[in-house]
Order: C-alpha cells, then sequence, then structure tokens
C-alpha cells in the first residue's frame, strides 16, 4: 500500500490518463501582468508630423485673429451699406464692396482655421482622429460659423459686387478697306 502523499502504485491494466488524472498537479506561478498595462490592440497613438504641427501653428495664429477679422468684416459691410444708402457712385461701390469680399474671405478662413485648430495637430495626419473630433459639439458651432461665413461670402458675390460699365473709347485710327 502506498502513504498518503505518494503516488498510487501502477498496474499495467489501468489506463494511463487514469493515472496522470490521479498524480497531482504541480502549480508552476505565472508572471501576471497587470489588466490596465496589457489592453490588447490598443496602441498608443502616434505624434503629429512636423509638418502637421506647423500647419496647426499657423491655423492656431490665424484663429486667433478671428474676431478681430470678424470685426473687420462688420466694419466693411456698414461702410458699403451706407455708401449704398447715400447712392454713392458706382465706382465707390463696387470698391467698397470688393473690400467687404476680401474681409468675407479673411474672417471665413479664420473660422475654418479655428475649426482646424480645435481639431488638434494629429487631426492633419489621421482621418479617424478627425473625424472624431469633427463630431463634438465644439467643432460642430465653429463649423456652422465657418459655412455661415462661406455663404455670406458666396452671395455677396453673386448678388452684391456691382458689375464694371464698360465704356469702350473712340477708336484711334479709323478702319479702311483695302
Amino acid at each position: 500500500m502506498s502513504g498518503p502523499g505518494e503516488p498510487p502504485p501502477v498496474r499495467p491494466d489501468l489506463n494511463l490518463s487514469r493515472r496522470a488524472a490521479a498524480l497531482p498537479r504541480l502549480r508552476v506561478r505565472e508572471a501576471r501582468v497587470p489588466l490596465w498595462a496589457m489592453r490588447p490592440g490598443v496602441r498608443s497613438r502616434p505624434k503629429p508630423s512636423d509638418e502637421a504641427q506647423q500647419k496647426y501653428e499657423a491655423d492656431a495664429a490665424l484663429a486667433a485673429r478671428r474676431a478681430e477679422l470678424l470685426d473687420a468684416a462688420r466694419e466693411a459691410e456698414s461702410q458699403l451699406r451706407e455708401a449704398q444708402a447715400r447712392r454713392a457712385p458706382e465706382a465707390d461701390l463696387r470698391r467698397l464692396a470688393q473690400d467687404l469680399d476680401t474681409a468675407l474671405t479673411a474672417a471665413m478662413r479664420a473660422a475654418f482655421a479655428a475649426q482646424r485648430a480645435e481639431i488638434g495637430p494629429i487631426g492633419y495626419d489621421d482621418r479617424i482622429y478627425r473625424r472624431k473630433k469633427m463630431a463634438t459639439p465644439r467643432v460642430h458651432a465653429l463649423t456652422a460659423e465657418a459655412e455661415h461665413l462661406l455663404t455670406l461670402r458666396e452671395t455677396h458675390r453673386l448678388n452684391g459686387i456691382p458689375a464694371v460699365t464698360y465704356n469702350p473709347g473712340p477708336l484711334m485710327s479709323p478702319v479702311t478697306e483695302a
């Protein structure tokens, strides 16, 4: 007979799998990795490229001037409306309308730059990151403002800039038939 800590004697007619099941199992202590360190399938996001960082800094600088450019557009619009109210000559109206167009373009570009700056430098390289950031309320508001300015500029270009009147001068020399 066997003792309490010894394995049972081997009989030739027993199945080996039953014998293996009866043996005490040795516990091997495995090195455990904490779950917070192991996160399978998740890698750290790459850093933005130098080009993306430069674009971001340029957009951030332009976005910082957004309020100033909007005020300039408001001022250009008020000057145009005052000139229209006092029935200024066509040449003055055209000049003021082109000034308003320039101011609206600058304000619109600053608004789109503010949108890109809000997304961040990674958004220039990573389209999925950009799409996720585009879905945030802050970016939605900036996008709506930029698109509104774009619509104002397009409407002004189509309807607000007076056409140039062309008055041909007299002929320098008479046309002769040969």
